[in-house]
């Protein structure tokens, strides 16, 4: 007879705007189902389908888990490994990385990781290791969002204080610009949006769900965003709909900008983004009606001219004197400030030795790996390179360099686990205590422990404090746990509560709506919008944005977008058989029907995709889901797990956008061609 059951309030981690709240069933202290919290304000008692699956499966399977510390026992790349204790494991890493910090330095270890959790300690406290230890950070957010941090920096001081979504019941339109929350805010797209009495205006070039649902969509050409944004701000200029008291008060540049809108006319877009004219106005004048959302999306900034792009957007919430105010205001992402929350308490800073090294861009991973004499250890957490990094066969190619150390720690066997030297087995968010905050709702939760790790499995932070350790360290910081950690946190945050009181009630939220920028003052030198930035300007930029487009692909090439796919999770999920079989053996890619006809492509054709950097085999689906001239493939399929041993970073040259170093993935331009199949 199975025992008694209980439940177990946490908090989903994932790289997911949402922040959902768990409810975790229990018997005889082992899980036995995971759904969503049905007191959770987002959650409302339902996961979403990709997390329903893999929370249910390979995480709660030991067999697909890591268990135990490895060392490599093959060749590199080869997947061969023995086991070895946890003493001998953190002996040959401590050994080894004392070694090239008294013949190179520190900064000789490069590590890597993003957003595989991102729980606060097991996402922060192992900076605290390589802050001590000196070495080398690949910039995280280069793989994916730095472009708008920058651009955003410029423009309002900061990226990571946006709108309150609770004040969408004050607001007349919100406007969703290169964001779909259908796969990356599943729970945003089926409860917010759907609820809220605005309008809903989404630009994005592909016809997803959101975009399909909202009351109007603009799909223009890749790269045409600013010419768009240049173009609402003629109509908003034209019909007398600027605020010209919030700019005079409260911004700095708008005559610079404004001098740039007289030729910017819908029709001038029109032909720019292939959006007709008259969409152009519905969308202006619905932007215009009221107090206006905008929430600019991670994937507006993956191109060649993201900060420019994301500077002119921002142009419009000044224009129309969008801050301040209930339903007002723009959002990119919610840092931990509406919070109390200080990422440095976690990180601790203070540790960084003297000489602590510049960061460097994701896009130049494999350069800076291939350089014997820059890089002699790399060391990867939270993070699966060898599937989500640019110039994959490059890439791989790199981490078989014998002379190059390899530290993988994960949850599972990986594409990157493969290549390394070192597996540490990590716990998953179900086995240790944590706190996770939302990036979207200003929610705070607790992530609980509700059962021990499998095998030796270990939560990151007390990897980290073996290996500090090991080092011979002795710092206290090194060493604190977890409960101390949550504690100061906890306490010093708005709630100002204690782990115990969060975890009874799973999530914790400031009285609100939040007005962004409620007293008018931004965190810029002028303390304004800083339409036209000096410090732009002192990095190279134009002091304003500017209404710059990409032109139409030549030589037979088309522009290919590989965004997030509704059942993964970036790349994470493609190891849970379920979501492997409804994803199919092969990757698709969407065709627009001209270009399939002019192709001679039909549905279901295998086709391959090529450029200088690589090739990828597919299926070819054909619709309206993107326009002329333009791809669609998500990504997060792992080569490892392919017949043809890539993924469609492949393709990816790693390219940086104009600012930040940061990715430009969505201005990747292929061919294609049928193949034929065996």
């Amino acid at each position: 007879m199975p025992g008694p059951k209980d439940i177990v309030k946490t908090t989903c981690p994932r790289d997911c705007y949402d922040g959902c709240g768990i409810a975790v069933i229990r018997r005889d202290g082992r899980i036995s189902k995971v759904v969503g919290d049905p007191d959770h304000p987002t959650s409302r008692g339902a996961l979403c389908g990709k997390c329903a699956l893999a929370y249910n499966g390979v995480f709660l399977d030991p067999a697909a888990r890591l268990t135990q510390p490895l060392v490599r026992s093959g060749p590199k790349g080869g997947g061969q490994f023995r086991p070895v204790p946890w003493d001998e494991a953190i002996g040959r890493v401590t050994d080894r990385f004392k070694a090239i910090v008294a013949e190179t330095g520190g900064h000789a270890i490069v590590h890597a990781h993003y957003t595989g959790t991102c729980s606060m300690l097991a996402g922060g406290f192992p900076m605290r290791f390589f802050h001590r230890l000196g070495a080398t950070e690949v910039e995280p957010d280069s793989i994916c969002n730095n472009a708008g941090h920058v651009a955003l920096g410029y423009v309002l001081g900061t990226s990571a204080d946006g709108f309150d979504p609770r004040t969408a019941k004050d607001t007349a339109c919100i406007l969703v610009w290169g964001a779909n929350p259908s796969a990356s805010a599943p729970h945003a797209h089926k409860h917010w949006l759907q609820e809220t009495p605005a309008k809903v205006v989404v630009i994005d070039p592909v016809r997803h769900a959101t975009a399909a649902e909202a009351d109007l969509h603009l799909q223009p050409r890749p790269g045409t965003d600013a010419a768009l944004a240049f173009a609402m701000l003629h109509v908003l200029r034209r019909d007398g709909l600027i605020d010209r008291a919030f700019l005079d008060a409260h911004t700095v540049g708008w005559d610079e900008i404004e001098a740039l809108l007289e030729p910017c006319t819908p029709a001038w877009a029109a032909v720019a983004s292939g959006v007709p004219a008259e969409r152009i106005e519905q969308a202006a004048r619905l932007y215009a009606a009221g107090p206006a959302l905008l929430w600019l999306g991670q994937g507006l900034q993956r191109q060649r001219q993201g900060g420019n792009i994301f500077r002119a957007c921002a142009a419009l919430a000044a224009a129309r004197g969008n801050f301040g105010k209930p339903g007002a205001g723009l959002y990119y992402l919610n840092g931990g400030r509406s919070r109390g929350i200080d990422s440095r308490t976690v990180n601790a800073p203070r540790l960084k030795t003297p000489d602590y090294p510049a960061s460097f861009s994701q896009m130049d991973l494999t350069r800076r790996l291939e350089d014997e004499a820059a890089t002699r250890a790399f060391v990867t957490w939270n993070i699966n390179p060898a599937a989500s990094s640019p110039e994959q066969a490059r890439l791989h190619r790199t981490l078989t360099r014998e002379s190059l150390y390899n530290v993988a720690i994960d949850i599972f066997p990986t594409d990157t686990t493969a290549f390394a030297d070192v597996v540490l087995p990590a716990a998953s968010f179900l086995e240790f205590d944590d706190l996770a905050e939302s990036y979207f709702h200003l929610t705070l939760g607790a992530q609980a422990k509700c059962q021990e790790p499998p095998g030796e499995a270990l939560p990151n932070q007390e990897i980290f404090r073996r290996l500090a350790r090991g080092m011979g360290w002795t710092e206290p910081e090194l060493f604190e746990d977890d409960a101390s950690i949550i504690a100061h946190i906890l306490k010093r945050s708005v709630f100002a509560t204690d782990f115990a009181t969060l975890k009874a009630k799973g999530w914790m939220i400031p009285p609100g709506p939040v007005i962004m920028f409620a007293d008018l003052k931004f965190p810029t030198p002028s303390g304004r919008i800083e339409l036209a930035s000096a410090a732009a300007a002192a990095d190279g930029h134009p002091r304003v944005p500017q209404p710059w487009f990409d032109a139409p692909t030549e030589g037979g090439r088309l522009r290919l977008l590989s965004p997030a796919d509704v059942w993964l999770m970036n790349d994470s999920y493609f190891n849970e058989p379920k979501i492997a079989s409804k994803l199919g053996p092969e990757p698709i890619v969407m065709f627009h029907p001209s270009d399939a006809r002019r192709l001679n492509i039909g549905e279901g054709d295998a086709i391959e995709l090529g450029n200088a950097t690589g090739t990828l085999a597919a299926r070819a689906r054909i619709g309206d889901a993107v326009p002329e001239g333009t791809l669609l493939s998500h990504k997060g399929r792992w080569p490892g797990r392919e017949r043809q041993r890539r993924n469609v970073n492949a393709l990816n040259p790693g390219q940086k956008s104009d600012m930040g170093e940061s990715s430009c993935v969505h201005g990747i331009e292929v061919t294609a061609r049928r193949r034929a199949t065996t």
